[in-house]
C-alpha cells in the first residue's frame, strides 16, 4: 500500500481499459465517482446515474485538478471535449470498472481475509450481527460492514442511514480497514442492489449466505425472477474470487424455495444447508426444540458434529431462523459448535430491531425495521402473542418505491393490529397526502373502518404521539419501518430523524422518563 499508484498498474486491473490521452507515470492520489469530492490527483470515474451521468461533470473535475478520467465509451461526445489537463481512460462499463479501480486503490483488501457475503430479502443485518459474535467467540477478529453500521476493533459507527449498499470505493475502504485491523474474517451485507450495480465486485467472497427472498424490491428488478438473479451473484462469485486457503463454501435456507437456485450458481462450491422445518437429510444443521420465549428464544443446533443447546436475546421464530443461518455461517468458516453456541448468546440485538424503548411507562414501546407486509405481519404475530391489551401499529409506505407496499403494510396491519395509525415514511417526491390515503384506502379494503379501527395522520411525529397518547397499560404501541434510520426524505432532502428518539420524546411529553 505504500507504493504509489500509477496509471500504468491501473490498466493491468482493468480488462480492456484503453489511455486515449495522458501519461501512464500519472500517479493517483484517490478515486472518486462523486464529482464534487474530486481534488488534485484524483482519478474520476464518470458512471451514467439514474438520475444524472458522471459524463456531465467532466469540465468541472478537470478543473478541480483530476489527473485522470475514467469514461465510458459511449459517452464519447461527452468525453471528448475534456478540457486539456487529466488523462482519460476508455471502458465499456465505468460502473463496473469503478469496482475494479476501488480494489486496485486500496491494493485488494479481500484478498487478505476472509469474507462472508450475507443476502435476503429479510434477516441480513441481524444474522450479520450474530455472526459477528460467533466468529468473536471463536477467537477470530471481525469485521462487518452492512447496511446499519460497519464495526471491526477499533471502530464502530453508521455507513450511513439507507438500507443499501455503500458505493464500490467505501466498500474496499472499509475492507482495507479491517485488514489494517488485524482481522481474520469479514462479513459483508450483499444487497441485491449492491450485486447488480457492482458495488460488490472484488470483494473476494469466502462463503455466501442465503436467507430468503419474498417479492420486494421490485421497483428496482421489475420482476421475481431479476432480484432472485441478483442474490444469485453472490453465488456465483464463489467461482471466481480468490484462492485463499479458504473452502469456498454456498450457505442457504433449505426452508425456502429459492435454495436450490442459489446453490446451483456456485457448483463449484462446497454445500451446506440449514433449516428449521427441514428433515434430516435435506439440510445438515437443523434447529430442533424451539421455544420461543418473549425476550428471547431457546433451540438445539443440530449438526453433523454433534448438538447443542442454543440461546438467543430476541423473540419470535423469523430470528431463530437467523441465528441458525449465523450458527451454519460459522460452522463452514471452522467455529466449533460451544463457541457458536456461546457467540449466539452474547449477541445483545440489533438497532432498530424489534427495539424497545423504556421510560417507565406502562406499556410497550417497540422501534422496528419492517416496512413490507411480510415484515409488518411477522412483527405483529410475535407481538400479538405477548401482548396483554391493544396492539397499536404506526406505520407508512415510502414513495418512489414499489406501491404494493401500500397494500401490504395496510392489509398485514388490518390483520395484525387492533388499530393502526397510517403515516408518511420517505415520501420523497410523491404527494404524502396522497400515500396516506392510499394506505387507508387498501385497509378500508379488508374491512377496517376508517375512525374506529385505524386513522391517517401525515405527520410522523404527531402519529407517534398520538400513538402513545392512545396506550394504556398492558398494551404494545410498535412503530414500525425505518427502526435505525436517521433520516426522513422529503423531496430529494433528507432531514434529520428518529423513531427511537422520536418516540422517547413522546413519551416524556406525558410525563415518562423524567427522572
Amino acid at each position: 500500500m505504500t507504493e504509489p499508484r500509477t496509471l500504468a498498474s491501473l490498466l493491468q486491473d482493468i480488462p480492456g481499459a484503453r489511455l486515449v490521452r495522458g501519461d501512464t507515470t500519472a500517479v493517483i492520489t484517490d478515486v472518486q465517482p462523486d464529482s464534487r469530492r474530486v481534488a488534485n490527483g484524483a482519478l474520476f470515474v464518470a458512471v451514467p446515474g439514474f438520475v444524472t451521468d458522471g459524463h456531465n461533470f467532466l469540465p468541472q473535475v478537470a478543473n478541480h485538478g483530476a489527473a485522470a478520467v475514467l469514461v465510458q465509451q459511449d459517452r464519447e461526445r461527452l468525453w471528448r471535449s475534456i478540457p486539456h489537463g487529466p488523462a482519460v481512460i476508455v471502458v465499456d462499463d465505468s460502473r463496473a470498472a469503478l469496482a475494479s479501480a476501488a480494489a486496485w486503490f486500496y491494493g485488494h483488501p479481500g484478498r487478505e481475509l476472509g469474507v462472508i457475503g450475507i443476502t435476503g430479502t429479510d434477516g441480513k443485518t441481524t444474522t450479520s450481527h450474530m455472526l459477528t459474535s460467533v466468529l468473536e467467540a471463536a477467537g477470530a477478529r471481525a469485521g462487518r460492514l452492512g447496511t446499519v453500521d460497519v464495526y471491526y476493533p477499533g471502530q464502530s459507527g453508521t455507513v450511513g442511514n439507507r438500507m443499501t449498499t455503500p458505493e464500490a470505493t467505501e466498500v474496499q475502504r472499509h475492507l482495507r480497514a479491517m485488514v489494517d485491523a488485524g482481522c481474520t474474517w469479514a462479513i459483508v451485507e450483499s444487497t441485491s442492489h449492491g450485486l447488480a450495480l457492482h458495488r460488490l465486485d472484488h470483494v473476494e467472497y469466502d462463503i455466501s449466505l442465503f436467507t430468503n427472498v419474498t417479492g420486494d424490491h421490485l421497483d428496482f428488478h421489475e420482476t421475481f425472477e431479476a432480484y432472485r438473479e441478483a442474490k444469485g451473484e453472490l453465488f456465483a462469485a464463489l467461482e471466481t474470487a480468490a484462492a485463499k486457503g479458504i473452502r469456498k463454501t454456498a450457505v442457504v435456507n433449505a426452508d425456502d424455495p429459492s435454495a436450490n437456485f442459489m446453490l446451483g450458481r456456485a457448483p463449484g462450491a462446497s454445500q451446506l444447508r440449514f433449516g428449521l422445518e427441514a428433515r434430516e437429510g435435506d439440510a445438515e444443521i437443523l434447529g430442533r426444540n424451539v421455544n420461543l420465549r418473549p425476550d428471547g428464544s431457546d433451540f438445539r443446533i443440530v449438526t453433523p458434529s454433534g448438538m447443542a443447546e442454543a440461546s438467543i436475546n430476541l423473540p419470535a421464530i423469523f430470528n431463530v431462523s437467523n441465528a441458525l443461518a449465523a450458527a451454519a455461517a460459522g460452522y463452514a468458516a471452522g467455529a466449533a459448535l460451544p463457541d457458536i453456541a456461546r457467540g449466539l448468546a452474547a449477541c445483545p440485538g440489533v438497532p432498530g430491531r424489534m427495539e424497545r424503548i423504556r421510560a417507565g411507562q406502562p406499556f410497550e414501546v417497540i422501534v422496528d425495521y419492517a416496512h413490507t407486509g411480510d415484515a409488518v405481519r411477522k412483527v405483529l404475530a410475535v407481538l400479538r402473542e405477548v401482548c396483554k391489551g391493544k396492539l397499536i401499529i404506526v406505520v407508512g409506505a415510502a414513495g418512489e418505491r414499489d406501491p404494493g407496499r401500500r397494500f401490504g403494510v395496510a392489509r398485514a396491519s388490518a390483520e395484525g393490529a387492533d388499530f393502526a395509525i397510517f403515516t408518511n415514511e420517505d415520501p420523497r417526491t410523491e404527494d404524502p397526502a396522497e400515500i396516506v390515503r392510499e394506505i387507508g384506502r387498501h385497509a378500508e379494503g379488508a374491512g377496517r373502518v376508517r375512525g374506529q379501527d385505524f386513522i391517517e395522520v401525515e405527520d410522523r411525529g404527531e402519529a407517534i404521539n398520538e400513538a402513545m397518547r392512545r396506550a394504556g397499560p398492558g398494551d404494545i404501541v410498535v412503530v414500525a419501518g425505518k427502526g435505525h434510520e436517521q433520516s426522513m426524505v422529503f423531496g430529494t432532502v433528507a432531514h434529520p430523524w428518529d423513531d427511537r428518539d422520536v418516540a422517547r420524546r413522546a413519551l416524556a411529553s406525558l410525563g415518562f422518563g423524567q427522572g
